[in-house]
């Protein structure tokens, strides 16, 4: 039953990570706070993983590539998104960034996947992203043109990021195919762990004030998002298709706006509740099956 609701139970716990970055922003360096929730993630991971004797990658190059992967999937994507959110790029802008992930994915996958994309999932692909722009467009009304322009660096880096992600799902599922999917975690954070810790070093004061509200922020981003969701969306490249995956990202942006109006009290009106229906409706296009 946990499987078969796994593309639901990925979205309603990945659209959360908009929620983590707000609070964690108010305790720490984005970068620091990532460090920390990697180290973190490894920790709680690797008891688990020998208590229940999973089986590790078999050989140097499988280990190599579930490394690669953590770098490609945990230190640049989060890491591009969370730098250059901190640094003043709106969350909204991000959102719309991000939501161009299955439009990548679906322009690379016949070359790197061997994927057919016919017509109804482009077209899938396309619906869903117009709902994405009418969910954020009342959070890009009246952003000041000056303040984007100055915003220029962090904005490719958040272009960056959505790229190494997309690229790391496809690395994901052509090269790490042995392995339990809690083993290859580990893997996957000691890679990010790696590399994240130099460029947090070197781009910030490393501030981390402990309080409840950080332990809190902390906890849910290693056990829910950290494993959870990762395990998830592991499972989903692993058993399915990176382009259909990938359709699901188009859900994490409403969902995300659904809680912020939950627990911050931000706006949520018609336009886009329509365009959070435009949104599922691309998605369950882009993922339903010919018939046959």
């Amino acid at each position: 039953m946990i499987l078969a609701a796994a593309p639901l139970l990925f979205v309603a716990i990945w659209s959360t990570g908009w929620i983590m970055g707000k609070y964690a922003s108010l305790d720490g360096d984005p970068l620091t706070f990532l460090l920390i929730r990697f180290g973190c993630a490894i920790v709680v991971l690797v008891p688990i993983t020998l208590a229940i004797g999973a089986q590790w990658p078999r050989g140097v190059h499988a280990i190599g590539h579930a490394l690669a992967s953590g770098v490609l999937m945990h230190a640049v994507y989060l890491g591009g998104v969370w730098w250059a959110i901190a640094h003043g790029v709106p969350a909204g802008l991000s959102a719309v960034i991000a939501a161009l992930q299955p439009l990548m994915t679906a322009a690379l996958a016949p070359a790197l996947a061997g994927e057919t994309i016919g017509a109804r999932r482009a077209a899938g692909f396309l619906v869903g992203f117009v709902g994405i722009a009418i969910v954020v467009s009342p959070k890009l009304i009246g952003l000041d043109p000056g303040a984007l322009s100055a915003t220029l660096g962090p904005l490719v880096i958040n272009v960056a990021a959505m790229l190494a992600v997309t690229l790391g799902t496809f690395h994901q599922k052509r090269f790490v195919g042995s392995g339990h999917l809690l083993s290859i975690a580990v893997l996957q954070y000691a890679g990010a762990f790696a590399v994240m810790l130099p460029v947090a070093f070197l781009l910030e004061p490393m501030r981390f004030d402990l309080n409840w509200r950080s332990a809190a922020t902390l906890a849910w981003s290693v056990i829910a998002l950290s494993i959870g969701a990762i395990a998830l969306l592991m499972h989903l490249i692993r058993c399915g298709e990176v382009s259909r995956a990938a359709a699901l990202i188009y859900l994490v942006p409403p969902a995300a706006v659904l809680e912020a109006w939950v627990l911050f009290g931000e706006t949520l009106d018609l336009l886009q509740l329509f365009g959070i229906g435009v949104t599922v409706a691309g998605v369950v296009l882009a993922n339903r099956r010919p018939a046959g």
